[in-house]
């Protein structure tokens, strides 16, 4: 676990370290595979990764989670694209959108996850994915009480969760990446944070693995946090 200063050193760090892994795979195996969790807090991360020099050609970028929402500022798409995607010389076909448009959602979520298999070649294990948290101790889009955190599946459907069904990579999906990156931001993730590092059972963000694991967080989410391992 790492503290960094403020909120733009963790989004530069976060950046450096996503960078690192997946200029190694992509040297490795000729293609390298990122999921980003949405919200506000990985905006500045995507920015700084714009900014690094990656082999874009042979990266492809997945969702871990999205809103099921018509097309606009309430679809994690929407941030993805604007910080990162539009300023890096990805190919389209390299871009996977979770299909939340599609009127069958189960069947688009399972449609997904053979999108997933499909394009790592490695049995679904994407490289990288990037997780946050959130104050009730939800990470990706698994709500605190849901039955998506004994998911068998790799993608759900799950909600409403703050008012919108989601479509979201489960506990499995995650936890067979190959490494996760934990970017957590701001005073009011402490609490969350906290149980998070103690294990709590009640917190969806528990059901994710320990090991191959980096965590970031800023001073303001580490708040109380006097022994970081």
């Amino acid at each position: 676990m790492e503290f960094l200063v403020n909120a733009p050193a963790l989004a530069n760090r976060t950046a450096d370290l996503v960078a690192a892994r997946l200029s190694e795979a992509a040297d490795s195996r000729g293609r390298a595979t990122l999921a980003v969790s949405g919200g506000s807090t990985p905006v500045a991360f995507l920015a700084q990764l714009a900014e690094r020099k990656l082999p874009w050609e042979n990266v492809h970028i997945f969702q871990v989670d999205e809103r099921v929402a018509p097309p606009g500022p309430e679809r994690n798409l929407t941030g993805l694209q604007e910080a990162l995607l539009d300023r890096v010389a990805i190919p389209t076909g390299n871009v996977h959108p979770m299909p939340v448009d599609e009127p069958d959602l189960a069947a688009a979520a399972a449609a997904y996850g053979d999108v997933v298999r499909a394009v790592t070649g490695t049995g679904g294990q994407l490289d990288v994915v990037h997780l946050g948290l959130g104050d009730d101790g939800h990470t990706a889009s698994w709500p605190p009480g849901d039955p998506v955190v004994d998911a068998t599946d790799d993608v759900a459907v799950v909600g409403p969760f703050n008012g919108r069904l989601r479509m979201t990579l489960t506990p499995p999906a995650v936890n067979r990446a190959g490494w996760i990156v934990w970017l957590i931001s701001g005073v009011t993730k402490a609490s969350a944070l906290r149980g998070l590092l103690a294990g709590d059972p009640a917190l969806p963000a528990s059901r994710v693995r320990r090991d191959d694991v980096t965590l970031l967080a800023d001073g303001a989410a580490g708040f109380g946090v006097t022994s970081p391992d």
